[in-house]
């Protein structure tokens, strides 16, 4: 993902969106990535999952205040719902996610 590409990707998108912030120093964000790729390929078709390196888009960065990594955003509806800061195990993130997957699924009721 890039700041050309961000509002259609995250802001516009019709599912939850879980943005891994990242930079390519940072060693915890750089651990973090098999996590995320795994939780995008079991979410896939309820959440969207997208990386964006902040080094390369500093407009996301700036906007969103991103000073600790790695920084994990959740957006609903194009609106930031939750951050979660900090190396994070993958079950930490599926019940972070979670909780959005299933507010979802009963507004779309």
């Amino acid at each position: 993902m890039t700041d050309a590409n961000f509002q259609r990707e995250v802001i516009e998108s019709e599912f939850p969106v879980l943005v891994d912030m990242w930079a390519p120093w940072c060693q915890p964000c750089i651990a973090m990535k098999p996590t995320i790729r795994e939780l995008a390929s079991e979410l896939s078709g309820e959440v969207k999952v997208a990386e964006l390196n902040i080094e390369q888009n500093p407009f996301i960065k700036e906007k969103y205040h991103i000073d600790k990594y790695p920084m994990l955003l959740i957006f609903v509806d194009g609106k930031e719902v939750e951050r979660l800061v900090g190396l994070k195990s993958k079950e930490y993130l599926n019940d972070a996610i979670g909780v959005y997957i299933r507010d979802q699924t009963r507004a779309e009721q």
